[in-house]
């Protein structure tokens, strides 16, 4: 059985999150970290794919973190990701385990693990080993490697896709549940599309890079692989957040985006600018596009011209200088241990002129320019993650070519500073086919919501992400009322209905539009519904620069204890104002119906 499947709740370990669930159903004896362990180098064994791997640690060694982490959640201690296991893309340093960046000679011993991975195994997650990639995380097929060509998990024919090669197939196996990649081009994105999992690039800064090899330090992300969009968000949620020394830092602006709205508006390319699609490619795509309306999205067709001549600076201009700024050196010193088509790659940069550089930089700025104007009426883009995939044949007869084109949909995202979730939709041309959701700086929460809506995946408290201020809102700001768009256009996400302590008294408040006073009182008052937002809190402070009287805002007290921001009422405005506390709430008055007990 292939892990990954649906695990039925009742089923799951009680410290083992549903979201990583490998079976359909458990015994007492499989759970824990230590069994999970035990799980996965069964299925290494299983699978028989050793080119997926550069080091794999030793069974005893796992099995060891495996039973502190579940010492760990015995003794009470909480580990959301506990006994989750990690495969380590190998450009990314993992204490006592050699980097390689896909080059034997380039390999060094990291005294200590890279932010990424501490946080993660702090959090619960047993770490397997490194796995393949394309050397230097230079490519998107994952063949070039002196480790072996990381072949598709399903078609042995076909390209994995790169340069995360290793650790996509890793988590399409079932091995790992969670498995780290970097993203400069498309290099999480790509694999995750040609094998049928989830995959979250976030917006550049928010994640450390300590301790990852460079590829292009000013555009290198680091992403996460899971099997599903939940466990992506969840380890994603562990991921992020400043680290000491990192000089890429970015932290959440106070005005991030909380979710998408009720109703988001999607882009999509002209049918014109999906011609490097095959029919098959393009059925799947506007399959997905009618999941998107089917569940709430409007679709917008948008002109993509802009970000794909983007993209084709970084592979077609002197933004590869960048690579040779990384390993150059080395390269030049050892070309005759690197992949000939990654050491031609890098060692063409070493002579592209300051600048051409400055130059395709200014380019890229005005091109922003413009593809910032086309997205201006969209809340996020939807777009095939590749045209195609490639066999090994293929990529062998032509590697740069076939290389170039697998990237169309996916070089100019760090280029304009966006952020892209990656999830199945389907297969083509016999294999899997995956779109990616791409969205503004910062909008990484949009990009998840809108994802959700194309796989279908049921929607949940978010895991992560930016810090919001929750706000109790009675009638015109409610789901559905008149004012209800200025909680959604904040970026505000909705929480659920409330219910307030019996200490409040509702009136009518006339004018446009009509809208609920609420007021505290000392006796006599009801229990009455309510909304719970999480507002940005830019957004917050917009909406009470914005507040008319008689409202205001303060402290309302929950049923269950808790207080929290919401809209109040002064008591002064409430002389002769119809008083509707017996309705229990807002949309119970508009449609002339009691509460009892209210």
């Amino acid at each position: 059985m292939i892990y990954g499947s649906a695990f039925r709740a009742n089923d799951d370990p009680p410290h083992i999150p549903a979201t990583f669930a490998r079976t359909a159903a458990v015994t007492a004896a499989d759970r824990g970290a230590v069994a999970r362990v035990r799980a996965a180098y069964a299925r290494i064994a299983e699978a028989d794919r050793p080119e997926v791997w550069i080091a794999l640690r030793a069974e005893d060694e796992a099995l060891e973190d495996a039973a502190a982490v579940d010492g760990r959640v015995a003794a009470g201690e909480e580990l959301p990701l506990a006994g989750a296991t990690l495969a380590v893309k190998d450009n990314i340093d993992v204490a006592g385990i050699p980097t390689t960046a896909g080059c034997p000679a380039f390999a060094y011993v990291p005294q200590a693990s890279a932010p990424v991975v501490e946080r993660l195994t702090a959090a619960g997650a047993v770490v397997l080993g490194k796995t393949n990639l394309d050397q230097f995380a230079t490519g998107l097929v994952g063949t070039r490697s002196p480790y072996g060509a990381v072949r598709d998990m399903r078609r042995p024919d076909r390209v994995s896709g790169g340069s995360s090669s290793g650790s996509g197939v890793a988590v399409a196996l079932g091995i790992a549940d969670i498995a780290l990649g970097t993203d400069t081009a498309g290099s999480g994105r790509v694999p995750a599309a040609f094998q049928g999992i989830t995959s979250i690039k976030p917006t550049f800064g928010l994640v450390p890079v300590l301790g990852v090899v460079p590829a292009c330090r000013t555009l290198d992300c680091v992403n996460v692989f899971t099997a599903g969009l939940a466990g992506a968000e969840l380890a994603m949620a562990h991921m992020t957040g400043p680290a000491p020394g990192d000089p890429t830092v970015r932290r959440w602006p106070a005005d991030a985006p909380l979710g998408a709205p009720p109703e988001p508006r999607v882009g999509v390319p002209a049918e014109s600018q999906l011609a490097d699609l095959s029919d098959d490619g393009r059925r799947a795509f506007a399959d997905a596009v009618a999941q998107l309306e089917a569940r709430g999205a409007r679709v917008v067709e948008i002109d993509v011209a802009p970000l794909l001549e983007t993209g084709r600076l970084l592979y077609g201009g002197a933004f590869v200088a960048e690579r040779y700024a990384a390993v150059g050196t080395f390269i030049s010193e050892h070309l005759d241990q690197a992949d000939p088509v990654v050491g031609g790659i890098i060692m063409r940069a070493r002579d592209l002129p300051a600048h051409q550089l400055v130059a395709d930089i200014e380019r890229r700025d005005q091109l922003r320019v413009v593809a910032e104007a086309s997205l201006a009426g969209v809340d996020a883009l939807l777009l095939p993650t590749a045209p195609f995939q490639p066999t090994i044949a293929e990529v062998e007869a032509d590697p740069v070519a076939v290389n170039v084109r697998v990237g169309t949909y996916t070089t100019f995202c760090n280029l304009l500073d966006l952020c892209a979730v990656t999830v199945p939709a389907g297969e083509a041309d016999g294999g899997r086919f995956g779109v990616s959701v791409l969205a503004r700086a910062f909008a990484d929460r949009v990009a998840a919501d809108v994802a959700r809506l194309v796989t279908g995946e049921p929607a949940g408290a978010p895991a992560g992400g930016p810090d919001g201020v929750e706000l109790v809102v009675f009638g015109a700001h409610r789901s559905g009322q008149p004012l209800n768009g200025q909680l959604t256009g904040a970026g505000a996400r909705l929480l659920g209905t409330v219910r307030t302590a019996p200490q409040y008294r509702m009136h009518r408040i006339d004018g446009e539009p009509l809208r609920p006073g609420v007021v505290r009182v000392r006796e006599g008052g009801g229990a009455l519904e309510a909304e719970l937002w999480s507002v940005p809190p830019a957004g917050l402070a917009h909406l009470l620069a914005g507040l008319p009287a008689p409202l205001a805002l303060g402290r309302v007290r929950l049923a269950d204890g808790r207080e929290r921001v919401g809209f109040l009422c002064e008591a002064a405005a409430l002389d002769g104002a119809e008083d509707i506390t017996r309705f229990g709430s807002w949309p119970a008055w508009q449609a002339g119906v009691p509460v009892a007990g209210a």
